[in-house]
């Protein structure tokens, strides 16, 4: 009984939260690595995509509540999603034309593009804060959870219970679905066949035949659904605010890099190696090992390795020690 305790307490706090953020972070970090490789920079804006979406959404959201529009049990959000996502890929295509096809067209160094991607961050930052403000906004609405620990409790008859949220499993069977729909366009039409070209070898790519510019087009889009997506499902899962949006540019950039980036599969198992790390790293371990140990060695501790306040310092770490012996990731993706 104790074990089937350990077990539950567990599942609620590490692998249901860790798999819910790790789907965030792998729609995240697919963003990044179809811009990594396809247009060949890395793109520090992303972050700022992911909270202009999200935002958009909000707004949309918003107005469908003053209007009396819902879905019930499930967040209004899903229904303003795809006006969100249509803002940030006017945003991304309009920015790509302004700013990004300037120095495509030169040639421009890799690195030149990161530091121009870098004030876009900033302007989409100050854009996103002066619509709608530095604050926390809460959006979520409908049926908070799908079950509760209590419930799971009085279902069991166990100490611990596992209490999953709406916005968890909305989560998850959206990430499988983006997935899945993203891997077929990729490997199955005639345009995603050709990113694919383009990605690989650019030069015989444009020798095939291949319009560069439609193909730089649809990746802004791919990337402004993923954005928008990933964006709306982490402030779904906890809140939205500005300034998070922007932390949370580097465990997507870790998930990618230990994915290896241009690898779309990598992108997903990087996400959830970062986010079972965080959590994992950051969770007090004191209750289960409580049900584990024999009560005189049981700790007087958290036996927590790291405060939640430095969860971000996890993905860092991890950055660094696949940078530095391999670069190029789980997957070989191309190296940094």
């Amino acid at each position: 009984m104790d074990f089937l305790n350990a077990l539950v307490a567990l599942l609620n706090f590490v692998v249901v939260p860790a798999t819910a953020y790790g789907a965030q972070l792998a729609l995240g970090a697919l963003g990044v690595t179809l811009v990594y490789g396809i247009l060949r920079f890395s793109n520090f804006a992303h972050g700022d995509t992911m909270a202009f979406g999200t935002m958009a959404t909000i707004l949309f959201t918003w107005g469908l509540q003053a209007a009396g529009i819902s879905l019930g049990p499930v967040p209004t959000a899903l229904l303003a999603l795809p006006a969100g996502i249509a803002a940030a890929a006017l945003l991304v295509l309009g920015t790509d034309r302004a700013v990004y096809r300037f120095y495509r067209r030169r040639k421009a160094n890799p690195v030149i593009l990161v530091i121009v991607s870098m004030g876009v961050m900033f302007i989409y930052n100050g854009l996103v804060r002066l619509v709608i403000g530095p604050g926390d906004r809460n959006f979520d609405d409908g049926a908070r959870f799908i079950f509760t620990v209590r419930d799971f409790r009085e279902a069991t008859g166990l100490d611990e219970g596992v209490g999953l949220r709406t916005s968890q499993a909305i989560t998850v069977i959206t990430a499988v679905i983006v997935v899945a729909v993203l891997f077929w366009f990729l490997n199955h039409t005639r345009t995603g066949k050709s990113m694919r070209a383009f990605s690989d070898n650019e030069d015989l790519a444009l020798l095939s035949g291949i319009n560069p510019e439609r193909v730089v087009m649809v990746t802004w889009l791919i990337v402004a659904a993923l954005a928008t997506v990933a964006g709306v499902l982490y402030g779904l899962d906890k809140s939205f605010r500005p300034l998070t949006y922007f932390q949370l540019l580097l465990p997507i950039f870790a998930a990618a890099i230990v994915g290896g980036l241009g690898s779309p599969l990598g992108a997903i198992a990087g996400g959830f190696v970062i986010a079972f790390s965080e959590v994992t790293i950051t969770y007090a371990w004191k209750k289960v090992l409580e049900y584990l140990l024999p009560q005189s060695l049981e700790p007087s501790g958290l036996v927590q390795l790291l405060s939640t306040d430095y969860k971000f310092a996890v993905s860092f770490m991890i950055l660094v020690v696949v940078l530095l012996f391999r670069p190029t990731g789980l997957f070989r993706g191309k190296s940094v």
